[in-house]
């Protein structure tokens, strides 16, 4: 251990200080450009070229008094929030008024998501994706140092994208409260603490020798002392143990203090009255650690105004955007599981049938304003997780994982091209990070140097990819006379087992079959095959439960008006979990006759996203 000169109180773990004593400085990588990948609740004007892509956070400044008729659109954002938050400072640092975190607990089960197929929806457990198993590994493979690392970076990015009247709350539990705490007075300023609630509720447990675990710790701090504090107050009926616990018995009762308790006590800083999740059957989503809306109602209300720009860097199923969305706040969500994004897509989607906060008891009734889901562009090869290889030297564990990768794939490294890595027969191989989505600047990068090379054919390799990548790269190869292959990394090549058995296969990505109808000028487009090829790497529980083709899909949209730009959501079928119906056929009437390009997208019970353009002729 180092010597530190300790002028102060504070937390130390393994990494804060370097082996001279000195505090290791936070880590703000990038900034890297965040690309649009679909517009929903937006409808296309006209039919021309449009250019979304450079007016992405040009249009809201966080003016005072901004309202969201000035073009704001909300922000749903796939991506490892260290990286997403540190893009973010260069247009939004100083601009968030508030934000909610609920980050893993010190579980592997904050990964795990509980998901219906098929008509019946019938429930299985989908596992962590390789992204998400990472993830859990930097956050807990040091134990409680690398996790006290992890919340320390996150929350200093955190102050930096607040607001002067802005708040941050973080939920957490009696595993890491304590050192949550302590970060918090290091980061934000003992003098802006304002409270720990302890948000109670009950159920059963299996506790025996200890008193049952029943509460969850939100921990309360403000940028700054003119921080934005709205007073919740608390009726009897909203679940106090009796009304004496408000303002005395009946007896101590006079005009001023009955009307005091009409109006409802001050909340203090313990609840009682909002149960837990389970309880609210209609918003269950299948996230164990999912919270409900209520909760977030009091801590938006009380920390934000309406037109307020809210985020939550940990979004799982959504629920802070949505109430932020119900209570006229702006939002940006993100979180790194893919199937989190799809779930929030879906969820706002619903939105219309889903309760009103503001007029309790009734339906909201309203779409969500339009919003947009942005991944991140190419993260930069330094960043690339290659720890299981070892090496502090990340050129030399570089080297060592792509050639792990080849030698399983049965090509050759070389070593004379910048975006290429290997060689197999007649065809050139791209391996894609470990521990990020390949993008389609990455795919076309490799594709321009295989042409340069003079060869025809090119395999990309990935453990996850780009939404919306495979339709519009493969258009970019057929431009470049190069056959492209975008195929798998399988979770297998994790097993030194199979991998000593040689029982690797790198499957393709998953594909469709759609019929274009025209008739005068209006267009059908009919779903009639989709294949999931690598049906091998997938849970014996989950291939028992597809019973046909269709059950894989989850959900289906279209954009009816593609212009080589970003996907519009303008026609959409999804199975929710009060109708697991899916609409396997799109209709849409044009105005008037021309060559227009139909983007289908179809999103798996996984959450991944298979897409291809069509170009028909209307008359």
């Amino acid at each position: 251990m180092p010597k530190i000169d300790i002028k102060k109180t504070e937390l130390v773990w393994k990494g804060k200080y370097d082996d001279e004593g000195r505090l290791v400085p936070v880590e703000k990588p990038g900034p890297y450009p965040f690309q649009i990948v679909e517009v929903i609740n937006e409808p296309r004007i006209g039919h021309q070229e449009e250019t979304m892509q450079g007016s992405l956070f040009d249009i809201w400044k966080g003016d005072e008094g901004a309202t969201f008729e000035e073009g704001w659109k909300n922000k749903l954002i796939w991506g490892d929030n260290k990286f997403v938050m540190s893009s973010l400072l260069e247009k939004f640092a100083g601009k968030i008024d508030l934000i909610y975190i609920d980050p893993p607990f010190a579980t592997g089960a904050d990964f795990r998501i509980n998901i219906e197929i098929g008509e019946k929806g019938e429930e299985i457990t989908k596992e962590h994706s390789v992204i998400e198993e990472k993830a859990y590994r930097d956050t807990w493979g040091q134990g409680i140092d690398s996790y006290i690392q992890m919340i320390y970076d996150r929350l200093t990015l955190i102050k930096d994208l607040l607001s002067d009247k802005g708040s941050i709350y973080v939920h957490c539990d009696w595993r890491v409260n304590s050192y949550i705490r302590v970060i918090m007075d290091e980061i934000f300023g003992a003098d802006n603490y304002r409270n720990e609630v302890c948000w109670c509720y009950t159920g059963p447990s299996a506790a025996n020798n200890t008193f049952t675990r029943k509460h969850d710790n939100i921990i309360f701090y403000t940028k700054s002392n003119s921080g934005i504090f709205n007073m919740q107050k608390i009726k009897h009926k909203s679940g106090l143990h009796n009304t004496g616990q408000i303002y005395g018995g009946d007896e101590d009762k006079n005009e001023e203090v009955r009307q005091m308790e009409k109006e409802g006590k001050k909340l203090e800083d313990w609840w009682i009255d909002i149960w837990a999740t389970e309880r609210y059957r209609s918003e269950l989503l299948g996230y164990d650690t999912q919270k409900p809306e209520a909760l977030l109602e009091r801590v938006i209300k009380a920390s934000s105004n309406e037109g307020d720009l809210v985020a939550d860097f940990f979004c799982g199923s959504g629920t802070t955007l949505t109430v932020a969305e119900k209570l006229n706040r702006r939002w940006i969500g993100v979180d790194l599981g893919r199937f989190a994004i799809h779930t929030t897509r879906k969820r706002m989607l619903e939105i219309e049938e889903s309760k009103d906060l503001l007029n309790e008891g009734k339906k909201y009734n309203k779409k969500a304003r339009p919003f947009e889901i942005l991944n991140l562009g190419k993260y930069e090869r330094q960043f690339w997780h290659v720890s299981a290889f070892g090496h502090k030297d990340e050129k030399k564990a570089l080297f060592e994982y792509l050639a792990f990768i080849l030698k399983l794939y049965g090509a050759e490294p070389i070593s004379d091209s910048t975006h290429i890595h290997g060689k197999k027969n007649n065809a050139l191989v791209y391996i894609g990070a470990v521990d990020a989505p390949v993008t389609v600047q990455e795919v076309t990068d490799a594709l321009s140097d295989t042409k340069a090379m003079g060869l025809k054919e090119l395999h990309v390799l990935g453990w996850e990819w780009e939404m919306g990548l495979n339709d519009a790269i493969q258009e970019v190869a057929k431009q470049m006379g190069v056959r492209l292959k975008l195929r798998i990394i399988p979770m297998d090549v994790l097993d030194p087992q199979a991998v000593a058995k040689g029982d690797i296969r790198f499957f393709e990505l998953a594909h469709f079959k759609a019929d274009i109808e025209t008739k005068n000028k209006t267009v059908k487009a009919n779903l009639n095959d989709f294949v999931i090829p690598h049906t091998d790497l997938i849970p014996d529980e989950v291939r028992e439960s597809i019973k046909k083709w269709q059950d894989w899909i989850d959900y289906l949209a279209v954009d009816f008006d593609f212009q080589n730009d970003t996907f519009n959501n303008g026609w959409t079928s999804y199975r929710t979990k009060s109708s697991r119906k899916l609409n396997l056929t799109a209709e849409h009437a044009y105005e008037k006759a021309g060559t227009y390009k139909i983007f289908i997208k179809v999103i798996d019970i996984f959450g991944i996203d298979t897409s291809q353009v069509f170009e028909v002729e209307v008359k």
